[in-house]
């Protein structure tokens, strides 16, 4: 018998951030059919159960990822960590790929997704530009700097975007470079000084992680970034679907 109901994706959220909104997230699977499920931090074990019957994981941008995790002591422009949900996070990412889950990771999602496989980080790009987001002409709100990213060839990203360069947002100070990747996880997508804007693991079925945001209704809403935003989304909730049918 086939299993026709709508896949369940787990989405990570923690804690408030300028700029973000969870609900951005869940719009960007609904909108192509997918049901969110909201993995909150303060669930802890509760959170892993509640993965068992989700055929997805995707995980959100947030504040840094304690250097301590990778080995590294803090640098001085890291100011702001959260330890539990690193911990939290990792454990449910663990937990995916036991399972073989589809994995989407996003911003800081990107950068655990690397993380938690060995690789570390760049803490701080002392040369901001093209990646640095810039405060808002209401001097609350922050908006993105744009940049373009190189797709490599025969990829997953290049199934989904069907392009070697695609036009992306930038809201982040750390980085994931090509001399930091967790051994077993490839570089998928790259931009200026050497910032991987991609990454992919060979050993899941589907698992990709990416810098930018394209769950942003600047990316999401607009039609001339398909290829790096909504079709990404497409794609991840039709390996979520296939799990239903498994």
């Amino acid at each position: 018998m086939i299993d026709n109901r709508p896949p369940r994706v787990l989405i990570t959220r923690a804690e408030e951030v300028v700029g973000e909104r969870w609900e951005d997230y869940a719009v960007a699977i609904e909108r192509f059919g997918a049901v969110p499920v909201t993995a909150d931090l303060q669930m802890g074990d509760a959170g892993l159960r509640l993965l068992s019957s989700c055929e997805g994981l995707m995980v959100t941008a947030g504040v840094d990822i304690d250097p301590q995790r990778y080995g590294e002591p803090q640098s001085d422009r890291v100011s702001e960590v959260n330890s539990e949900r690193d911990a939290f996070e990792e454990s449910l990412l663990a937990a995916a790929r036991e399972k073989n889950l589809p994995i989407l990771a996003i911003c800081r999602g990107h950068q655990i997704f690397n993380t938690s496989r060995g690789g570390t980080l760049l803490q701080h790009l002392e040369e901001r530009e093209p990646h640095r987001a810039r405060r808002g002409a209401d001097g609350k709100s922050i908006a993105s700097g744009w940049h373009d990213v190189a797709v490599a060839p025969g990829s997953l990203l290049a199934q989904i975007t069907k392009s070697s360069s695609i036009r992306v947002n930038s809201r982040h100070h750390q980085a994931v470079l090509t001399s930091t990747i967790a051994p077993g996880l490839l570089p998928t997508g790259t931009a200026e000084q050497d910032v991987v804007e991609a990454l992919e693991d060979p050993r899941l079925s589907w698992a990709l992680s990416i810098q930018w945001h394209p769950e942003r209704p600047e990316m999401l809403e607009n039609e001339s970034l398909r290829n790096s935003s909504p079709d990404i989304f497409e794609a991840f909730v039709a390996a979520c679907a296939a799990g239903t049918r498994s």
